[in-house]
């Protein structure tokens, strides 16, 4: 059996790779609604929607597990995918950051830049004052961040520039933010960019490798884990040449065009 992934278009596939470094032996089967990102501007009922949708198209494809690869998605949708799905397990990427982030800072305070839909939800502030209830929590909307990676953006004037406008006014706020949250999937292969803006003096938190780690735990536990050799799929709504050109840029290894299928959900 495989573990499902999706995500609003390619940014899910940073989590994918840290799930494939974690375990080698699963077989992943990853949607990227590429014909409707972004998810960060539209509402949470339409996210929902969306949601659902693609869940229930990883369904038909013998899923053992799904992994939310989405903070906008985590945000909006989990409850309703985990109450569709159950009972099988529906892991998001929101609650894993969260712990990460507090672990890596643990004096505070935590910045989070996200999706204008997450950052709106507060999801992020919920998830680490559940577990630090006084830690205080600054939140910045870095939508551009996102256009940069579809574009391979990652580094050079238009990236840095970008960075400076979003994190400056967050990182100037007193007391200084000790560790910033990339509350968004797509953000990891800005990381260098980030970090170059943000100093050394700020931990840069990216969830996926928290979430390989729950998704570990949880196979575990239910005696999923598989023992074979692993293998990747891919799923995408629009323009699959595309996707496997830029998706190597989040996955970090090359995506065999014939390897991805276009849907219609």
């Amino acid at each position: 059996m495989t573990i499902g992934i999706f995500d609003s278009g390619m940014g899910g596939l940073t989590v994918m790779r840290a799930l494939k470094a974690r375990l080698p032996r699963e077989s992943f089967l990853y949607l990227g609604d590429t014909a409707r990102l972004p998810y960060g501007t539209k509402s949470a009922d339409t996210v929902t929607r969306y949601a659902l949708q693609a869940a229930q198209a990883l369904l038909g494809h013998d899923i053992k597990l799904l992994v939310v690869a989405c903070n906008t998605a985590s945000a909006a949708a989990l409850p309703a995918l985990a109450e569709a799905l159950a009972p099988l397990p529906v892991v998001g990427v929101i609650e894993p950051g969260a712990a990460a982030a507090v672990a890596a800072a643990p004096e505070g305070p935590i910045a989070v830049i996200a999706t204008e839909g997450t950052v709106r939800g507060g999801a992020y502030v919920r998830a680490i004052q559940a577990i630090a209830p006084n830690m205080p929590v600054v939140q910045q909307a870095a939508p551009l961040f996102v256009a940069l990676a579809e574009e391979g953006l990652r580094q050079g004037e238009i990236a840095r520039l970008v960075a400076e406008r979003y994190l400056k006014p967050l990182l100037a706020t007193l007391p200084r933010p000790k560790g910033l949250v990339l509350g968004c999937t797509h953000f990891p292969v800005l990381k260098d960019v980030i970090a170059q803006v943000a100093g050394r003096d700020v931990a840069i938190i990216d969830s996926a490798e928290t979430t390989a780690q729950a998704v570990a735990d949880i196979l575990a536990e239910r005696k999923l884990l598989a023992a074979g050799a692993g293998s990747s799929r891919f799923l995408c709504t629009d323009a699959p040449g595309r996707f496997a050109h830029l998706g190597e840029i989040f996955l970090g290894e090359a995506i065999d065009p014939g390897s991805v299928t276009l849907v219609d959900l």
